[in-house]
């Protein structure tokens, strides 16, 4: 791992200028387990105004004394670099926000209000050897993969409540444990995060969802007290048992199917609806042992799961597709048994664009039940029809011209003949799509008007039979794609 060039040069230049300067943050956390950094940030004693003096290519829009240089980088994430001047926080009186953020004196000053050791650790980029400053054995914790405050953990957590949160998605992503004493402080202080703006809770539940350990983070939310403060119906599902169709409780189902969604990395709202899915089923569960029931639990889901994403302010777009893809996952399939027509309204309800993601929530379901197999013969069979309802149809309505346009142009009268011309056309332009145009099949009604009835007809049979020939080779290559006979 090297510091990138960008970033030395604006520590460079305001140690030029005569100021200290510093990487800090989670950069020099991911700089130090060699992971890539997605972004760089830097402390300085240096005032905002005289930051903007050294860096004539920046903007300063904010109360938090950081000041943004923008830098002539060909790679995105280098192009802005944040600049912030040592500071204090006083009290936090709402949890949330400092009453008050003014400058400090020394690096030790701003080093000190940090969250965790592991984020408390500054780096200054030298010729021989970087320096590092590490005043709270972060390092040690990097290497031990703990995650533990800054000094007092229920000082932290009572600034910022959404702190405890962090503490999982850090522990989430980075496979580490949290250290006693400050898992012991979010137990005691969770009821705190009810401070917290739902947009912010929304972000953090979001990293820990989209995190290859999802799982573990959601199991570590429910741990720590954390989950009943941010989804509250999730937690209901704990040590409900389930049916002969299952060998999970409904809380261990639903985390089962997030952990497979997150190995197989599928997106937002597949996660999402594989973690919610069965949310409805504590409500309506009714008899115990293996013949107890859930019925209608995916449409009383579907209602929950919209108050939940309503509550943490989802987009309106990402609402609708999670809720349908919860309300129809429990869809009935099997090959030879449904019909065309039921597909056809099951892609209508969800959506032509969705109907992978809902196969997706599907699997999940499956392998959270316990089953070995994600994709059995059937759910192939099922991508299979859904493909080819999904297809054009070849059909005379692909044709630049029709009835109406035949019966004016050769002046007769609604009849057989129309169908057999239209069938005849259809054939040519399978042979030939560059036959399909108004004037070109103008030509050929006109000859073809002028055959005999009988002629008509055998050249519409052996045109109907060609088509099917198409059609048959078609579908075949379509069960091929998927596997099936």
């Amino acid at each position: 791992m090297v510091i990138p060039k960008e970033v030395k040069s604006v520590v460079e230049k305001l140690k030029k200028s005569g100021f200290e300067a510093y990487i800090v943050g989670g950069c020099v956390r991911d700089f130090l387990i060699s992971v890539e950094p997605k972004d760089w940030d830097i402390t300085t004693n240096a005032k905002p105004g005289e930051i903007q003096k050294i860096f004539p290519k920046s903007f300063y829009e904010n109360k938090f004394l950081t000041v943004t240089v923008k830098t002539n980088s060909k790679k995105e994430k280098l192009q802005e670099i944040e600049i912030t001047t040592y500071r204090l926080e006083t009290k936090y009186t709402d949890k949330r926000h400092p009453d008050e953020i003014s400058f400090a004196k020394t690096l030790q000053d701003d080093l000190a209000r940090r969250d965790f050791t592991i984020n408390a650790i500054a780096l200054e980029p030298q010729k021989t050897k970087n320096k590092i400053i590490d005043l709270y054995s972060g390092q040690e914790d990097l290497k031990n993969r703990i995650i533990r405050t800054v000094g007092n953990p229920e000082e932290r957590f009572s600034e910022d409540a959404l702190r405890m949160m962090r503490a999982v998605r850090f522990a989430t992503t980075l496979g580490f444990k949290i250290e006693e004493k400050t898992a012991n402080a979010i137990k005691k202080n969770a009821a705190q995060l009810e401070a917290i703006s739902k947009e912010r809770i929304r972000d953090e539940f979001l990293k820990i969802v989209m995190s290859e350990r999802a799982d573990e983070g959601i199991e570590l939310l429910r741990e720590l007290g954390l989950l009943k403060f941010i989804v509250p119906e999730l937690e209901e599902g704990y040590k409900i048992s389930q049916n002969k169709h299952h060998i999970y409780d409904c809380w261990q189902h639903s985390v089962f199917s997030l952990k497979y969604a997150a190995q197989k990395r599928f997106n937002q709202n597949v996660k999402l609806a594989a973690l919610f899915h069965d949310i409805g089923k504590p409500r309506v569960k009714r008899g115990e042992g293996l013949d107890a029931t859930f019925y209608n639990h995916e449409i009383v889901g579907a209602k929950i799961t919209k108050e939940i994403l309503e509550r943490l302010k989802f987009s309106k777009k990402d609402i609708e597709k999670i809720v349908k893809l919860v309300r129809y996952h429990l869809f009935y399939y099997n090959a030879g048994e449904v019909k065309d027509s039921s597909v056809r309204r099951l892609v209508r309800n969800v959506g032509p664009e969705s109907m992978e993601e809902l196969l997706q929530v599907r699997m999940a379901d499956r392998i959270g039940s316990g089953v070995p197999k994600a994709e059995p013969y059937k759910l192939r069979h099922l991508k299979y029809v859904v493909d080819k309802v999904s297809q054009d149809p070849i059909s005379a309505q692909m044709l630049k011209t029709n009835g109406n346009e035949i019966m004016k142009l050769l002046d007769i009268k609604p009849g057989p003949k129309i169908g057999q011309i239209l069938d005849i056309l259809l054939g040519e332009v399978l042979t030939d799509p560059k036959k399909n145009k108004k004037e070109l099949l103008k030509k050929e009604v006109e000859k073809l008007g002028k055959l005999s009835d009988n002629e008509l007809e055998k050249l519409s049979d052996s045109a109907k039979k060609e088509r099917e020939k198409i059609e048959t080779k078609k579908d075949e290559m379509t069960k091929q794609k998927y596997w099936v006979t």
